[in-house]
């Protein structure tokens, strides 16, 4: 892999701190995050003991946490071999992506049908954030976009779609940090981000529902199009070395 994280071994990686909350949360959230952000590797196997050992909680928990990993497509479960960390596949990418294009369209465009002055303003002072954002981590990029987009959910009016988006968005999180967090990474593709969700909030305020909806297709079109440049290029430093 061109990323290089910690390895699952590292000691405290996955130290939870044992609250009174909910434990079973935490875990699952803490295991997610390590997922997600790389710390753990796509083709990881995930051993119950070490998760155990790791976290100082109990294996009930850590089955619990994996079960439902397994069930967001983060974690499968090989036959006779037992739980790993899903490889990132750029089929499933595509498909993802497609997906997300569609409904991130149709939410812009209630966005600009139905979005209150209040939550324009959350929504540009997000856009702030991004733009901001690109000149420092590519963790902290990630957090800008995601409330982002967040704010943009919120602005449709419509808690079903929110939720779908947000459901997707969790599937999809693995591909987005690669997407930012890669060395190879298209510093043009991050300019025209920021060009294209400039031209959403426009729309947006504007209340030209047909470009919002057309742009942000495009954004995600061309997001999917930079995250399977870079995973070909993962596929091919995987087979070099």
């Amino acid at each position: 892999m061109v990323l290089h994280y910690s390895p699952m071994s590292q000691s405290g990686l996955l130290k939870v701190d044992k609250v009174p909350a909910s434990l079973r949360q935490q875990v699952l959230l803490q295991m997610r995050d390590a997922i997600i952000s790389g710390h753990l590797l796509p083709g990881t196997r995930l051993i119950e003991r070490e998760l155990t050992d790791q976290m100082g909680v109990s294996r009930t928990v850590v089955r619990e946490a994996l079960r439902q990993l397994e069930a967001e497509h983060l974690v499968e479960v090989i036959p006779n071999k037992g739980p790993f960390v899903r490889q990132l596949s750029i089929n499933e990418a595509e498909d993802l992506y497609r997906i997300r294009a569609v409904l991130h369209g149709l939410a812009a465009r209630m966005c600009a049908e139905n979005i209150t002055k209040k939550h324009l303003e959350i929504l540009e002072d997000a856009l702030e954030l991004v733009i901001e954002s690109y000149s420092n981590s590519s963790e902290r990029t990630l957090k800008a976009k995601t409330h982002f987009y967040n704010a943009l959910y919120k602005g449709t009016q419509s808690d079903s779609l929110k939720a779908m988006l947000e459901t997707l968005q969790a599937r999809i999180a693995r591909w987005r940090t690669l997407g930012l967090a890669h060395p190879n990474r298209s510093q043009e593709r991050s300019k025209e981000s920021i060009i294209n969700l400039k031209i959403i909030i426009d729309a947006v305020k504007r209340k030209d529902a047909d470009q919002a909806e057309s742009v942000m297709f495009k954004e995600d079109i061309q997001a999917g199009r930079e995250v399977t440049r870079l995973l070909n290029i993962e596929q091919s430093d995987q087979k070099t070395n």
